[in-house]
């Protein structure tokens, strides 16, 4: 389809047939307002019918400023099926804008000719009301028609089986939670149905919403919801904070009542959008957003009207980062990666989401092939790069440790060479926290790569690495595969109870990743503060119980064992030594002495040679050897682990767990047991693992 074809038509303000017939019965409406008027007037005394010219002097100039000024005011663009208050508002601005100016022309009019009689106050007053009145009524008496009209034919529509409700208790009774009461109570064919409302604001509790009573959210609230026969609690309050989020989902939740979000979204012209979701895991975590944390303006000014590419630009991190990119309104985004379903994935996203407002390319390449890196730079000379593409996952790693350093240690050397061949002004790598102290192959060669970027201090484009740990939701994390472990019936698997790890959302890992990537100069390392380390065991618990099932008792969690090259914890990213502040207290800069040029050459050099030895070879434990002497950090998990219960960071982890349980076991024994619902009723129903 042409650009052309597929241009919206929005431009057309009226459609002509229904604009048309409301300014006819708009009309109908002021001729029977004005005969009101003519008739008070009679009685009154202050017409005596023999001014006709008088009289439709009067009735045109009124009807013709009023239907202006309705029209200037956009009434007639509103589809009356379904409006909300500001569309009656509008009508009423609208109404009471034209009376005065009727006043002040007829007033104007009078002065300039005493021989004849214009409307005065009262009559004008009296008009309007009652064409604002007749008009309001006829439409909303529409409305009300059109929604019985639409229940009617859904309720009897052949085909449709007639369901049985589910009672739903609705959290929050303020706007966002009336749209949903309302969208349920006119929705014929839907299984929910709202008996109340569930709110701690004083001046609702105990009032009536949508013909529903407002309960406040007290030590009854269960025996109310039992009495009630609620089997299900929506929560529809919007920006709730990452407490409260957790606070309600848990009081429902150990209640035996699963709990779904409702998120309303106003589309503009009187059109909104209900989505209905369970919660989302990061939405559970008991920590507040980082985006207090995060400048989105200084972030927009920098990269608004720059040439942006993004490596590995369809995977977790690399998507995110041409997501937020392309909202800043760069003048190019390119996307770079070798995995074409990935790639056109985000490309399809971004063109719904854009259109022609976003220039976007996508490059099939492998940051391993320097000539193909060499045409796209030159062909678009980015000035901004960010360096995402790269294997991550660590016992597949182990084994291809050939692919590791090939794809990670070459492929950050290769793109950070055209970079500084065409002039980049920036070059952000993507690293972890395994590449501090590495224990396994995939962790020392992002160390590795952190030299190839550190050691450029002297070159015109500015490089820099950006640290952080594991984050929620992206490709082979843990959320993702517990969920289908659950759905699958369990048991959920866990590689050892003890193990704990750094997480961050993938929006909030992204953001500070841009904004990092503007601060950065001469080779800095950036190390994120991603907060305390989540033992993995709670995660799974969380997410069992997020699911609406009881850990232990409806899905088991098991240890399958530690995994090739994998340590019980990581270890802390943030330490006082050896780390500079920046501006933002989020973001830190590691100040250790980068190798030069040379010296990082001779390291790519080894393993240029092995392998080129290894090359025949499935899986070589030479090339290993040779990784452990060229990254003197580089040491056997096993060392690590047989100390790792003694460590600030599992100590901290699990002290904080701990806490969590002891709370979780008061709040359970603080809270009352519903009447008449028991927990066999309702039970039904790049992280490492």
């Amino acid at each position: 389809m042409s650009a052309q074809q597929n241009k919206p038509t929005a431009g057309k303000k009226f459609p002509g047939g229904r604009h048309h017939l409301l300014l006819l019965i708009d009309t109908a409406c002021f001729v029977m307002a004005y005969a009101v008027n003519i008739l008070v007037a009679s009685l009154s005394g202050r017409y005596d019918g023999r001014n006709w010219l008088n009289f439709w002097a009067n009735f045109l100039i009124l009807l013709i400023i009023l239907l202006t000024s309705r029209s200037l005011l956009d009434v007639y663009r509103n589809i009356w099926r379904y409006p909300n208050v500001r569309a009656y508002l509008s009508m009423m601005i609208a109404d009471a804008a034209g009376g005065v100016l009727a006043l002040l022309l007829t007033g104007f009019l009078s002065y300039m000719d005493t021989q004849h009689i214009y409307l005065g106050f009262w009559q004008t007053f009296l008009v309007v009301v009652l064409f604002n009145m007749s008009t309001l009524a006829l439409r909303f008496g529409y409305q009300l028609l059109h929604q019985y009209q639409n229940m009617q034919s859904k309720a009897h529509t052949p085909g449709i089986p007639q369901v049985k409700k589910i009672n739903i208790a609705i959290v929050g009774a303020g706007q966002v939670g009336f749209h949903l009461a309302e969208e349920l109570r006119m929705n014929p064919v839907t299984h929910y149905k709202a008996v109340c409302f569930i709110d701690n604001n004083p001046s609702k509790v105990g009032q009536r919403i949508s013909d529903l009573d407002v309960y406040g959210e007290d030590d009854h609230i269960i025996n109310v919801l039992s009495s009630l026969e609620v089997q299900e609690v929506f929560v529809a309050i919007p920006n709730l904070s990452a407490t409260e989020n957790r606070r309600i989902f848990d009081l429902y939740n150990r209640a035996g009542y699963p709990v779904k979000r409702y998120d309303h979204e106003n589309l503009g012209d009187n059109r909104s959008k209900g989505t209905l979701r369970n919660f989302r895991y990061e939405e559970l975590l008991g920590r507040e957003s980082l985006d207090q944390h995060i400048n989105f303006e200084d972030i927009s000014r920098y990269y608004q009207g720059r040439v942006v590419l993004v490596t590995g630009g369809g995977g977790s991190i690399g998507s995110e980062l041409c997501r937020q990119i392309a909202s800043h309104n760069p003048a190019h985004l390119i996307i770079l990666d070798i995995y074409e379903n990935n790639a056109y994935d985000i490309q399809q996203e971004l063109v719904r989401k854009y259109g022609n407002k976003l220039r976007l390319t996508v490059e099939i390449a492998s940051v391993r092939d320097a000539a193909r890196l060499d045409s796209i730079f030159q062909a678009y000379r980015p000035e901004i790069v960010f360096h995402a593409a790269a294997h991550k996952h660590v016992p597949l790693m182990e084994h291809s440790a050939c692919e590791a350093i090939k794809n990670n240690v070459f492929g950050t050397y290769n793109t950070a060479n055209v970079a500084e061949k065409y002039g980049c002004s920036k070059f952000v790598l993507i690293s972890t926290d395994k590449a501090v102290n590495p224990t396994n192959v995939m962790g020392a060669s992002k160390r590795l790569c952190e030299m190839v970027i550190q050691c450029r201090r002297d070159s015109h484009t500015d490089f820099a690495a950006v640290r952080f740990g594991n984050v929620l939701g992206s490709n082979g994390s843990v959320v993702p595969l517990f969920r289908n472990q659950i759905e699958q019936g369990g048991p959920v698997t866990v590689t050892d109870k003890r193990i704990v790890r750094y997480f961050m959302t993938i929006p909030e890992a992204t953001s500070l990743v841009m904004l990092a990537g503007s601060m950065a100069e001469d080779g800095d390392l950036f190390v994120l503060n991603m907060g305390n380390q989540v033992r993995i065991l709670d995660m799974a618990e969380n997410m069992i119980r997020l699911m609406g099932y009881v850990p232990y008792q409806d899905i088991d969690i098991i240890e399958t064992g530690l995994r090739p090259g994998e340590k019980l914890y990581e270890e802390l990213l943030i330490k006082t030594e050896g780390l500079k502040k920046t501006d933002n207290s989020l973001i830190f800069v590691e100040a250790d002495t980068p190798l030069s040029r040379d010296e990082v050459e001779d390291k790519l050099d080894a393993l240029r040679r092995v392998l080129k030895e290894t090359e025949r070879e499935v899986s070589s434990p030479r090339i290993k050897r040779v990784m452990k002497s060229i990254v003197p950090s580089f040491r056997d998990p096993d060392e690590v682990n047989r100390t790792a219960n003694d460590t600030p960071e599992m100590k901290a982890a699990n002290e904080q767990s701990a806490a969590n349980r002891a709370a979780e076991v008061q709040s359970d024994t603080d809270r009352p047991i519903p009447v008449g619902v028991t927990a066999s009723e309702n039970s039904e129903g790049g992280d490492e693992s």
